[in-house]
């Protein structure tokens, strides 16, 4: 999250999917004003990850870049530019997930 924040992600909310959802135990989910911010926000989380020593699973989405999705295993980051936010809306279809209070890793 601290990485997304660096370049400026928007609205950054992560869920806690554990008791609902195989898939992982948590997902962030953030957006960007334009597609160069998305691919800055996906290079700056790949790094951070890589120093860490966080395998990536897979990304998906980088090509088109309004929904990239990368798969860090027990967390997935979701990056969305504003409109297709809206449109796939996850926080509602997640609604049942809690939030996580993410304001020590984000400026506010």
């Amino acid at each position: 999250m601290k990485a997304a924040d660096s370049k400026h992600a928007e609205d950054i909310l992560a869920l806690d999917v554990r008791e609902i959802s195989l898939l992982a135990d948590y997902f962030v989910i953030c957006s960007a004003n334009s597609e160069r911010q998305i691919n800055a926000i996906i290079d700056e989380v790949l790094e951070q990850e890589e120093k860490n020593g966080v395998e990536v699973k897979r990304i998906e989405g980088k090509d088109g870049a309004a929904w990239v999705l990368i798969d860090l295993g027990d967390v997935i980051v979701h990056v969305f530019s504003n409109n297709e936010r809206a449109f796939y809306n996850l926080e509602k279809l997640w609604a049942d997930a809690p939030l996580v209070d993410i304001s020590q890793w984000v400026v506010a």
